[in-house]
């Protein structure tokens, strides 16, 4: 048991990971003639908790409660992931990345996520104002626009031979370079990074 634990624990390499992610569609079609998407579970929520007589939530959410319980066992996943079965490793981040994360003021990788960004501290700030609530309301609302998100798109929609996610995925791929390799600079230095 000891020896799944640390093979279940240790990061799985990306040829193993994505044809597990990759088939995902696949089954989910072939089991259920279902379609794998994550964003699409907040609009059943906001269907189940709050029937306004709002067009866009008024249709029958109870007949994707399987996607709800997906979202629940990813979070229940991760949970347990972290608590349970977390890599006692530092992680390992290019030597050039951290250069580049410390000239912007980013110098904690202990975790999996900069301390120095995702903290309860930075949230009443104008940094957290802008990464957690605008950059958060501006994902949402591209989610919703785009008609899905990054997985509906690229694992679900690609899959599928759809020529709007692929659209969709290209422009997904060109707004994080831009961001990384143009805005971000400015953007932090702005905030006070």
């Amino acid at each position: 048991m000891n020896s799944f634990i640390d093979w279940i624990s240790q990061p799985w390499p990306w040829y193993v990971a994505g044809p597990l992610i990759g088939l995902t569609v696949p089954a989910l079609l072939l089991l259920g003639n279902k379609t794998f998407g994550i964003s699409s579970s907040l609009r059943h929520v906001c269907a189940m908790c709050v029937p306004a007589g709002i067009p866009f939530f008024n249709y029958n959410w109870k007949k994707e409660m399987w996607n709800l319980m997906f979202v629940l066992g990813v979070a229940i996943g991760g949970f347990l992931a972290v608590q349970f079965l977390a890599n006692p490793e530092t992680i390992v981040i290019a030597e050039s990345t951290k250069m580049e994360l410390s000239a912007l003021g980013i110098t904690d990788f202990s975790g999996l996520m900069p301390a120095d960004i995702f903290s309860f501290e930075n949230l009443f700030t104008l940094k957290g104002l802008l990464f957690f609530v605008i950059g958060g309301f501006l994902v949402g609302f591209g989610t919703r626009y785009a008609g899905g998100c990054t997985s509906g798109h690229a694992i679900m929609g690609l899959s599928n031979l759809q020529w709007p996610s692929l659209v969709a995925t290209i422009f997904f791929m060109i707004g994080g370079f831009l961001m990384t390799q143009v805005f971000l600079e400015p953007l932090m230095s702005w905030v006070g990074f």
